[in-house]
Parts: structure tokens; sequence; C-alpha cells
């Protein structure tokens, strides 16, 4: 790829270009969790661990390995993100108030808090109303029309302090009256952790940019950062001509899937089978092979049973009406009928109650048991 994009590609990076640029510093702070922070994140993360371990993998738990991980996320930040349970707990609430009460003191120092979900800004609002700090709030829910009115007041009010947002204020604003990025949490993608940075680091800066990752121990966020440490080195290995990396390895599927989340939620000591789980498994795999093998046989039964009938009936020229009527019926019995990813038609049969399946087991016996 990167071979194949040069000749087309101008690449001109922000340290290549803009090389008068201030110097930009980060500091990972990794703050321990509460106990209830953690019992609530383990919670989500052994069902992402069950549903990765699983031999199938349906649509459903998909679902499931989603909100999981979604839950493990908002854990980290803190339970009432989670549970909607006051008060909450949250050790990266405590760790921001002390990082705010130290940056807020300085006069001329203007910040800019990141954080993936509103009720987490709904969080870090009473810490600064506490302190008498002025702030300004963008999301997804301020009109267009009104976001440059917040973000002139924060480039030209000096009262001014904090600048809060979520993703939705990660792209087209300029904010250089900011030196500070707090990343109260960590995006999936390393480019809109990028982006959110670029809102203060960018031409116009004047001053060094701090930037601060709060990242929560023993959780899902501390493997996410090497996430996207290694999504990072992907993009630069693509783009970069100057990259010395010859091969990426970009398997897909439901197993990579499988191995990167056994990855991102750590590794899991080896375990001895559990015989019981095994056999359950290799039951139920009988089990639908043998309703697919009936179901088969179902289906040519009943063709038979409709061609004999259709020898037995007598034959005559077939008319306009007949073919009306006729046509009338498939249309009705198509509506009825379900095509697999294999291409056959299938429909399911309904019984009224029990005892159609007591009658039928009954007839089946008479016809095989022998006189």
């Amino acid at each position: 790829m990167r071979s194949k994009l040069k000749p087309v590609l101008l690449r001109r990076t922000r340290g290549q270009v803009l090389r008068e640029l201030p110097k930009r510093t980060t500091d990972i702070r990794r703050i321990p969790p509460t106990a209830e922070q953690l019992d609530l994140h383990d919670a989500h993360k052994k069902i992402v661990a069950l549903i990765i371990h699983k031999r199938y993998i349906s649509e459903m738990d998909l679902l499931r390995l989603q909100k999981a991980l979604l839950m493990c996320r908002m854990s980290a930040n803190g339970t009432f993100l989670v549970d909607k349970k006051p008060p909450g707990y949250s050790s990266k609430l405590a760790e921001l108030e002390i990082l705010l009460d130290q940056l807020t003191s300085e006069e001329e120092r203007k910040i800019i808090v990141f954080s993936e979900w509103t009720t987490m800004l709904n969080l870090v609002e009473p810490l600064l109303d506490r302190r008498g700090v002025k702030y300004v709030r963008l999301d997804g829910s301020v009109p267009q029309k009104k976001r440059q009115g917040l973000v002139h007041q924060f480039q030209n009010d000096p009262d001014t302090k904090v600048f809060l947002t979520t993703n939705a204020g990660s792209t087209g604003l300029n904010l250089q009256a900011a030196d500070t990025v707090i990343n109260v949490d960590l995006p999936w993608n390393p480019a809109v952790l990028e982006q959110r940075i670029s809102r203060a680091h960018r031409m116009g800066q004047k001053r060094p940019v701090q930037v601060y990752l709060l990242i929560t121990e023993g959780t899902i966020e501390e493997s996410l950062l090497q996430t996207l440490a290694a999504k990072h080195e992907l993009a630069l290995a693509a783009l970069d001509p100057e990259s010395d990396v010859t091969a990426v390895d970009l398997s897909s599927g439901v197993e990579e899937l499988k191995r990167r989340l056994e990855v991102l939620i750590g590794a899991l000591p080896d375990a001895p089978v559990d015989v019981s789980q095994k056999q359950q498994v290799e039951a139920e795999l009988a089990l639908a092979e043998r309703k697919q093998k009936i179901a088969a046989a179902g289906g040519q039964l009943l063709g038979a049973a409709f061609g004999f009938l259709g020898e037995l009936l007598p034959r005559g020229e077939e008319t306009e009406a007949m073919r009306r009527v006729a046509e009338g019926l498939r249309s009705r019995l198509a509506e009825c009928l379900e095509t697999s990813e294999d291409g056959q038609l299938k429909m399911t049969v309904t019984l009224p109650d029990a005892s159609a399946l007591d009658n039928l087991a009954r007839s089946l016996a008479h016809l095989l048991t022998p006189r």
C-alpha cells in the first residue's frame, strides 16, 4: 500500500510543516479504581470473556459484547455512568478534582476537558461550580449556530477558564487560547485522540501545551492505551514513506475478534476442559443437525404427496381461471416461506397443542408397526 500510494500521495506532517509549534508534553495519570468500580467493571468483563470463549457467536452475542465493553469503559470513569445510582463512586473524579485545583490556580491557564459521555461532563460541572470556575460546555445537543459563540467566549474571555466538551468538539474548532487538554477517558480511535489535542496544539498556539490522559488501573482502559498505540503505528506504516515496516497482520473475522478482545481484557489462565459443557454443546449440535435432516425429509415427503395427488386427480386442459388461481395460491404460499442462506425455501408449521403431536405419533406408529 505504501509503495502504491507514494506516487500520488503528498504527505506533510505537522512536525514537518509547523516547526514553529511550541512543545507538547503528555502526562499519563494512572488512577487506582474504587472497590465498587472494580466490582462493576469485572462483572461486565466476565460477560466479555464468556462470549468470546463461546464456540459460536450469534448476532445477539455481538450486541451483548458491545454493551459489556461499553459498561467496562464507563465503570472506569465511575459507577454512576453504569447504574445511575447516586452518589456513585469514581476515583477518576477525585483525581480530576485535585488536577483542577492545581491548574485553575494558575492565572493564565485555560483548559479543554474531553469525555466520551455527557453524563461524565454532568459530573464534572459541579466540581467547577464549587470552585467558582467559569466554563462553557459544548456537546452534541448544542445547535451549530450557538457553537461559535461558545468558542468565541472561551477564546476571548479571560475569566472563562474551562471548555467542557465531548467528541463533538474534537474537530473543526480552533481553541488556541487553551494550553492544557485533559482527556478524562480514551476513544477507540487514535485519530480522535489526536484531533482532541489538535484543538489547542495548532497554528496560532504560542505557549507549550500540556496533555493529560486519565487512565484507571486494572481496567480495560490500560489495554486500550496499548491498542491505540498499535493502531497509530499501523497508520504510520501505511502512510509514512520513511517507514521500514514491511508487513502488517490484517486478519479479520470472528476468531481474530476473539483474539483481539482477549488481548484487550487481559490473558485468561488456562482452565481444564468442562466435560459436561462439552457434552452439552455436542448434544446441541447433534440435535440441530437432526432437526435439519427431518425438515428436509418432511419437505420431500410433502412434495411427493402433492405429486401423488396430482397424478390421481383427473387431468384436463388448464384454463386461464386455473392459472390465475394457481398463481394466487403460489403468491400466498410464498409469503409464508423463508429463504435460507443456501437458497432453500423453508416453512414453519405450528401445531395447535400437544395433543396434535400425540395424534401424529400414534398415526406414524400404526403405519410403521407390523401387524
